[in-house]
């Protein structure tokens, strides 16, 4: 089976093509300029495009990643995460390409979440970053769909694995440093998704036809708090944790410090490490047929810790 993915270079594309290719499939990549044979550049997207038409299945992560220093402008995540999918999805109706898988986020849906996040929540993103996924999704499933096709919108949460630079990695940092935890006083609970479970549902769903298109979320099956995380941290690369429990209000006011000054923490960041963030995989689990996904949430993070040691 031939697929086509876009974003083959960043953190999630790395790993997932690799995995891919190693269970045997044939994969060409879309990319800003052309470099390889089996590459085409975006200007040359058309549904006429020889590496498209052999293409069964197209698999979009090419994005603007959530800028947590919010740096970036607001029109360029919608050039790209807006602009971009429209213009992937157009190719592959007219293409005779069988499936588009779109990963979006589950930031498309809402920032904070109250309970737990499951596909039928109505979506109300607050940031430009959610706001564009967001618009994509609408833009896809406003299209008819023909007979034969499948359309896939795929809502990871936090993804970690090797290569992962994102909050883990600054939290693995701290611990690896023996630097007290500063937010154990946040009890907290969050989804988290290692990307061998990212890898192994992707997988399911292009080799299984009789699997019906849709919006499907994506987490592990077990919630943690980041106090968890420090903790399975400590004990993976042998340490004993540190974790203080300084009053919320303070660190609150050094978070906002911190936007000023372009400091670690900011109140963004805070929020990211210290928020409930609950997301049902329920869905997907159901229509594979699985009681739980391969990888628990602590052997997933620890797979991810191990890969930040070696390097």
């Amino acid at each position: 089976m031939k697929l086509i993915i876009s974003g083959s270079k960043g953190f999630v594309g790395k790993n997932l093509s690799g995995f891919l290719l190693q269970t045997g499939y044939v994969l060409n990549t879309i990319s800003r300029v052309s470099e390889k044979d089996n590459e085409i550049s975006w200007t040359h997207v058309t549904a006429n495009n020889k590496i498209i038409r052999s293409a069964d299945v197209f698999i979009h992560l090419a994005g603007k990643a959530h800028d947590l220093n919010d740096t970036i402008d607001a029109e360029e995540y919608f050039a790209v995460n807006t602009g971009l999918t429209k213009l992937l999805f157009d190719t592959f109706l007219e293409s005779p390409s069988r499936d588009f898988i779109y990963f979006s986020s589950v930031k498309a849906v809402a920032d904070t979440v109250d309970g737990v996040l499951n596909e039928d929540v109505a979506p109300n993103p607050q940031t430009p970053y959610g706001q564009s996924k967001q618009q994509a999704e609408e833009y896809l499933l406003a299209q008819p769909l023909p007979g034969g096709k499948r359309l896939f919108i795929i809502r990871p949460c936090m993804i970690h694995g090797p290569g992962n630079k994102g909050n883990l990695n600054l939290l693995f940092k701290f611990v690896q440093k023996r630097i007290p935890y500063p937010l154990a006083a946040f009890n907290n609970q969050r989804s988290f998704l290692s990307i061998s479970n990212l890898n192994f549902v992707i997988e399911k769903i292009i080799s299984e036809p009789a699997i019906p298109g849709g919006i499907y979320n994506l987490a592990d099956d077990e919630p943690l708090s980041t106090n968890e995380v420090i903790n399975i941290i400590a004990q993976t690369i042998g340490l004993k944790p540190k974790l203080w429990k300084l009053n919320p209000a303070f660190i609150k006011g050094i978070a906002s410090i911190g936007d000023k000054l372009h400091l670690p923490l900011t109140t963004e960041r805070l929020k990211k490490l210290t928020e409930n963030y609950i997301v049902s995989n329920q869905k997907i689990k159901t229509v594979l047929h699985l009681d739980h996904l391969p990888v628990s949430s602590k052997e997933g993070l620890i797979i991810t810790i191990k890969s930040f040691s070696a390097h």
